[in-house]
């Protein structure tokens, strides 16, 4: 009767086992879609890690043999933002690593919960069959038959207690190792974090001297940025500005163009040009080298309908704290401040009627004036998660920014 007893034990035991391993199971695939989040991430991560790295080697290679100081002094600083999205993009990986390190540890403390569970009741049972002498075995009736029964449970169970001892062992050795990469990952990240501090004061230091350098350019910097604060008061929408901007940039274009000396007018937009002047308009072609102007996630396509929006005129990208952003093509700043609704933001004329806007910045590094090359600075994202807009246009109509990314 007693060795029933405890095969119904055991077997109530190892129903219990496998409804808790159920439970385990459950508790994993519910953590799936969080792990291939992550897993995404890391692998999102290490390609832009891997571009801003490329960027920044070809224009620090270009800063070497430019000639004028102006050219060097802004492939420096485009060179720099490139190393800064490299040192966020790092910082992002490691996260994610530590993430995905996380995940995988919980799942082993689940592993070697279910798993210890049945070889403590095991060990416990064994203990209490071992303090019992034997001589009571032979004065209790029934106590020879159960010893008996007894030894052929415990011959069937050990070669099982030593398979489940072995798994945990591998489980604590491998338990062991996530430890070690955890440590090393959060070693990674505070290096990342470090260098991408020492990064951004360098690129603070040479903007300082840049400004330094640009200070006899300022005055007409100046008229034009209180004409673009003008236009932006009077414009009735976004879209409105982007397109009065266009306006003036082709003008001063056709202006350019025209043979011998030209005055240029306060107001461009307010002058009248030859028609002849239309044939010597700079190309039409799209931006060489177009990228975007920051790391992260496309949160929302092109032509895309947002909830409670309008059809979007461009893509949104959803970045780091305070990450770097940067110019998606070279070209010259024609607005950079805030804007109604849209936070600080930066238009920049790339000629031929193509023009880019970037809203949602929270720091601003360029002005109104300044030439760009393909990635310069034009300043930081909010902080928190951040998202920011990017938009393309040709000849004031919106275009998808995405099919003009350099493969």
């Amino acid at each position: 009767m007693t060795g029933r007893l405890i095969l119904i034990c055991l077997t109530a035991a190892a129903l219990l086992l496998g409804s808790q391993l159920g439970q385990a199971q459950n508790q994993q695939l519910q953590a799936i879609e969080t792990t291939e989040d992550a897993q995404k991430a890391l692998a999102e991560a290490d390609v832009q890690g891997k571009e801003a790295r490329a960027r920044a080697e070809t224009l620090e290679a270009k800063a070497v043999t430019a000639v004028a100081a102006a050219d060097r002094t802004a492939q420096e600083a485009a060179a720099l933002a490139a190393r800064i999205q490299e040192s966020e993009a790092q910082i992002t990986a490691n996260e994610a690593k530590i993430r995905l390190i996380e995940q995988q540890r919980a799942a082993l403390r689940v592993e070697l919960a279910q798993r210890q569970r049945p070889l403590v009741e095991l060990t416990a049972a064994l203990q209490r069959l071992s303090r019992r002498p034997a001589v009571l075995s032979l004065l209790r009736p029934g106590s020879l038959q159960e010893a008996v029964y007894l030894r052929a449970v415990l011959e069937t169970m050990l070669p099982q207690v030593e398979r489940r001892t072995a798994g945990l062992r591998t489980a604590i050795a491998r338990g062991k190792v996530l430890q070690a990469q955890a440590e090393q990952a959060s070693d990674d990240l505070r290096a990342s974090q470090a260098e991408l501090g020492r990064r951004r004061q360098t690129l603070a230091a040479l903007e300082a001297r840049q400004r330094l350098e640009s200070r006899s350019a300022s005055s007409s910097a100046d008229r034009e940025a209180e004409r673009a604060l003008a236009l932006a008061e009077q414009a009735r929408d976004l879209g409105g500005l982007v397109g009065e901007l266009d306006k003036a940039g082709r003008l001063r274009g056709q202006l350019a163009a025209l043979p011998g000396p030209v005055l240029r007018p306060a107001q461009p937009q307010a002058a009248q040009v030859a028609a002849v002047a239309e044939a010597a308009a700079l190309p039409s072609n799209a931006p060489a080298q177009y990228l975007l102007p920051v790391s992260g996630r496309l949160v929302t396509g092109f032509g895309a309908n947002a909830p409670g929006q309008v059809q979007s005129r461009g893509i949104s990208i959803a970045a780091r704290g305070s990450a770097q952003v940067v110019a998606p093509a070279a070209g010259r700043v024609v607005f950079a401040g805030p804007y109604q609704g849209y936070g600080t933001i930066v238009i920049i004329e790339h000629g031929g009627g193509w023009t880019s806007l970037v809203t949602g910045l929270s720091v601003l590094d360029t002005r109104v004036g300044r030439d760009l090359v393909a990635g310069s600075p034009l300043g930081q994202a909010g902080p928190g998660r951040p998202v920011l807009s990017l938009e393309l246009r040709k000849d004031g109509a919106p275009v998808n920014p995405l099919d003009f990314l350099k493969r």
